[in-house]
């Protein structure tokens, strides 16, 4: 049950990053966004989960953990995470589950690896550049061809439209694949279920929290950063996917929410830097630093609390 509520978290908050440029360009309304998002996010997490998760379940902390462990280390990631899109912040559930397993790990006594901790954490601070770099390339080359062609006619409009639309299957799907592993990879150690069968739990769960409290999150990537044209909406979610893949694939991770608002970012500087929101962006900046502590902090003093009550 611990599991399926990250996992819910996960669709909660992190639906936005697949779907927000595109509801914010006017693209889509959120009701037919959100189940591409269902569909994909369950078939990214079935057909590549499988490296994250073995990252989460054995590459953080070099040891079984415990039921109790697994059980305050996901409760604590799903609790920031969800007051997070209560409050409408894009926060990182990647972030927040390492977060949650360092800190039980830490309290346990258990070795960690730390350099495989310190590679994700770089890879948390890559991910957004590398992606805001992969957004402003990608804009200004779909300017440069819109440019040349002298009159922007509907049938232009409406393929950049159903690319962008393309691109979204594309960023859930990879949402799938890198975030199922955070919700179930310290259960998987305990060989309750399969593997695949734990992937598609969580697929499942990630998918309806997209469905049932998406939209909160949502709007805030897709308004609240920069404004968005349908050029601009292709370019951040084609950017956002593709490094988000890349970390999958090396088994790292990384979060949707660092990508896509990185990648917003990106497009906005094309426009000027007086076209992205600063406040936003700090508040979204902030999030993603207290996540991973205070998920961290608090999984550790926890488990103690809760170790020596049962031990006396």
């Amino acid at each position: 049950m611990s599991g399926c509520y990250v996992g819910w978290n996960i669709g909660a908050n992190d639906t936005a990053n697949c779907i927000g440029t595109t509801i914010g360009c006017g693209l889509l309304n959120f009701k037919n966004a959100v189940l591409i998002v269902a569909i994909f996010t369950v078939l990214g997490a079935v057909l590549q989960g499988q490296h994250v998760m073995d990252t989460v379940g054995k590459g953080i902390v070099q040891a079984e953990l415990s039921y109790p462990a697994i059980l305050i280390a996901l409760l604590c990631s799903g609790i920031f995470v969800t007051l997070a899109t209560f409050f409408s912040i894009p926060t990182s559930t990647s972030q927040a589950i390492v977060g949650g397993v360092l800190g039980v790990g830490l309290a346990s006594g258990a070795e960690i690896n730390t350099s495989k901790v310190l590679l994700i954490v770089e890879s948390w601070v890559v991910c957004p550049i590398l992606v805001l770099g992969l957004a402003f390339a990608f804009l200004q080359c779909i300017n440069f061809l819109l440019r040349r062609i002298k009159s922007r006619n509907f049938k232009i409009q409406n393929l950049l439209g159903w690319l962008t639309i393309l691109a979204s299957c594309y960023l859930a799907y990879t949402m799938g694949a890198n975030n199922a592993g955070n919700a179930i990879g310290p259960i998987a150690n305990l060989d309750i279920l399969q593997p695949k069968m734990l992937l598609l739990i969580s697929g499942l769960a990630i998918a309806a929290g997209a469905l049932s409290y998406g939209r909160k999150v949502s709007e805030t990537v897709g308004k609240g950063i920069t404004p968005l044209d349908i050029p601009s909406a292709f370019c951040a979610q084609c950017a956002s996917a593709v490094g988000l893949h890349l970390f999958s694939v090396l088994g790292i991770p990384v979060s949707t929410s660092t990508a896509i608002v990185g990648a917003v970012i990106g497009v906005g500087f094309v426009k000027g830097a007086r076209a992205v929101n600063i406040k936003t962006i700090f508040t979204i900046a902030v999030g993603w630093v207290l996540t991973p502590c205070l998920a961290a902090a608090t999984s550790f003093l926890l488990y103690l609390v809760i170790t020596k009550a049962l031990f006396f």
